[in-house]
């Protein structure tokens, strides 16, 4: 479970981007953040994954408070969680199975990165997750070939093999088309419900949260205006955000 109360979130010498957000998310739910541009969407991500200093508030994750372990609940949460990006960040000269065994930056120690060495044990499970994410036929194929879908799919296959619990993914679907939208959102639900990996994404065009999100958090110049189960919005509830 990930419990966060009173998060406040101050742009040094600026505005207060989050103000008194609280909330408990429960292990293996899919959950959407909405809200318009500026309402700090993509911020309350950053700071879920210590990307960003919290300004106050608490933070619980599988009943240990983070910032009360110091550097160990810190590097606990790091390897736990797993941010991504708009537009995920890969080795593009390698191929998806070395991009998924070497893993992120903060994954995996320089000198793998550079020599791109792995275990031949980690190999099968590797494969394994690109099956389940639909690119065995790309295992072979170098980052740089792929689509926007397909790198995405990379970036969550990479995240889960290296212990991601939770994913914190910034708009998994922007630039998508609608075919592919779909496929990756029917896999990152499926993921909940079949493995309880916990997702927690920015999904602010069209109704795509409404449709695959368990539940939706409504941002409003940062303050949390909407937390309700998935489904259609109400008028007035749109108007809220």
């Amino acid at each position: 479970m990930i419990k966060v109360t009173q998060l406040a979130k101050q742009i040094p010498g600026g505005p207060t981007v989050l103000s008194d957000v609280s909330f408990e998310i429960q292990r293996g739910e899919f959950v959407a953040i909405k809200g318009a541009s500026g309402s700090g969407k993509s911020m309350l991500l950053r700071c879920l994954a210590l990307r960003e200093k919290w300004n106050s508030g608490t933070y619980v994750v599988d009943g240990i408070s983070i910032f009360d372990k110091g550097l160990a609940g810190k590097l606990k949460l790091r390897r736990e969680m797993a941010y991504l990006e708009e537009k995920p960040t890969l080795l593009h000269n390698r191929t998806v199975l070395k991009n998924v065994l070497i893993g992120a930056s903060h994954q995996t120690p320089l000198w793998r990165r550079l020599t791109g060495r792995i275990r031949s044990d980690d190999h099968m499970g590797a494969m394994d997750m690109i099956e389940k994410r639909g690119l065995l036929d790309k295992a072979g194929m170098t980052a740089d070939k792929l689509s926007g879908g397909e790198k995405q799919r990379v970036a969550i296959a990479r995240a889960l093999v290296h212990g991601a619990k939770t994913l914190l993914i910034d708009e998994p679907v922007s630039g998508l088309d609608p075919h592919t939208a779909e496929q990756v959102l029917t896999d990152l639900k499926g993921m909940c419900q079949s493995q309880g990996v916990t997702i927690i994404a920015v999904i602010h065009q069209g109704d795509w949260a409404e449709r695959y999100a368990d539940r939706i958090l409504g941002l409003n110049s940062g303050k949390l205006v909407l937390d309700i189960k998935g489904r259609r919005l109400t008028e007035r509830e749109k108007q809220l955000l």
